[in-house]
């Protein structure tokens, strides 16, 4: 009785983690806090282009969306909030490059930026509601923990730390020192949080505590952020291996070099269905088996791909630096569409029920649905 008591515990304190839980929703990073970039919902097949807007801003981020609203960041430092009908509704200048992704969180949109501060802003307005502010530059979207009443954003920075404010006030509740930079996202599942660095390192941390559980040196710089399913994490290095990481055991459960030419993984994996898929600056997306890394599929494109993929039960939708459009069936890796956007893309997809929407590095949002364009 006292074992379920434990487990019925955890389960409350830890099952709230944000995901995509509403139709309309894609608040987080990669859709989800364990950043795993698999959509509740399927794609159509035959999608069209519905509308775009142009900033005129080159830009690195990827989109996020809530409660119909489309947001992103740009290299001018401008955070953008567009309608999921085409219209911006506001800008806010932080006046230094906004390179990731933003998050939503309750009616607050926050964010990092290149000179090391990271803010709140009303998702309605776009006013300012507190920052904070590390010693180095951000370079990766923050992400949220939650555990009954309780909640922090965790972000990392160059300043060698990853960092935990209140998300009500920005006030520091911990920080957890690293050897190096901390590029990418934490990932965030079962009351771990999970992240790599430049100094080669997996570390696993308490939310609540800030208490560092373990580390796993991989030994080569992790330019991109973990994901994570069960309790498995799934990353990849800057000399082009894919990795599966036991988190209990924190042993290796196997890991495989990710193509002769060994281009670096600069995109995270997207799980599900028992696959892994990643992309890598070989110009290859590659589809494992996520018990045993065997290869089942690759797909060559024209360019370098550094954004991530994003998978539902039977597809998978990515862009690359080739500045086309993919949609690739996820059982054999056939192609089943594309699009050509024009432009090189290196941002992560953001999915919805209806929709799916692209960010290009020339700064122009593209809204995508079913052929017919009458759902909005």
């Amino acid at each position: 009785m006292r074992y379920l008591l434990i487990i019925v515990l955890f389960l409350y304190f830890f099952s709230s983690t944000p995901a995509q839980t509403g139709e309309d929703e894609w608040p987080v990073f990669r859709g989800k806090a364990d950043l795993s970039g698999k959509s509740e919902f399927e794609l159509t097949a035959t999608p069209q282009l519905l509308w775009s807007v142009s900033t005129g801003v080159r830009t690195k981020s990827s989109p996020v969306i809530s409660e119909g609203t489309v947001f992103f960041g740009n290299d001018k430092g401008t955070l953008i909030a567009v309608s999921t009908d085409g219209k911006i509704k506001w800008k806010y200048e932080a006046e230094s490059a906004i390179d990731a992704a933003p998050m939503v969180f309750g009616k607050k949109v926050i964010f990092g930026s290149t000179d090391g501060i990271l803010r709140a802003v009303d998702k309605i307005t776009g006013t300012l509601l507190w920052s904070y502010t590390t010693d180095n530059q951000i370079a990766g979207s923050a992400n949220v923990w939650m555990a009954g009443t309780k909640a922090g954003i965790v972000v990392g920075s160059y300043d060698y730390f990853l960092h935990c404010v209140d998300p009500e006030t920005g006030k520091s509740l911990w920080k957890v020192e690293t050897e190096n930079y901390v590029n990418g996202t934490p990932a965030i599942l079962n009351g771990k949080i999970v992240f790599g660095g430049c100094d080669g390192m997996i570390r696993i941390v308490d939310p609540l505590s800030g208490r560092q559980k373990n580390t796993i040196d991989i030994g080569v710089y992790i330019a991109a952020s973990p994901s994570l399913s069960r309790d498995m994490a799934y990353f990849g290095d800057y000399d082009g291996t894919i990795y599966c990481l036991d988190l209990n055991s924190r042993k290796i459960a196997w890991k495989i070099p990710a193509g002769e030419e060994a281009g670096a993984i600069l995109a995270i994996p997207a799980i599900g269905n028992s696959a892994v898929v990643v992309g890598s600056e070989d110009k290859n997306l590659y589809c494992y088996n996520a018990f045993d890394g065997k290869l089942i599929w690759k797909y060559r494109t024209n360019g370098r791909i550094t954004g991530s993929a994003v998978i539902t039960s039977t597809k998978v939708l990515f862009s690359c630096k080739d500045g086309i459009v993919y949609i690739l069936a996820l059982a054999d890796g056939k192609k089943l569409w594309s699009f050509n956007a024009g432009t090189p893309v290196s941002s992560s997809p953001a999915v919805t029920k209806e929709k799916f929407y692209i960010l290009t590095e020339d700064g122009r949002l593209l809204s995508f649905a079913e052929k017919t364009g009458t759902k909005k």
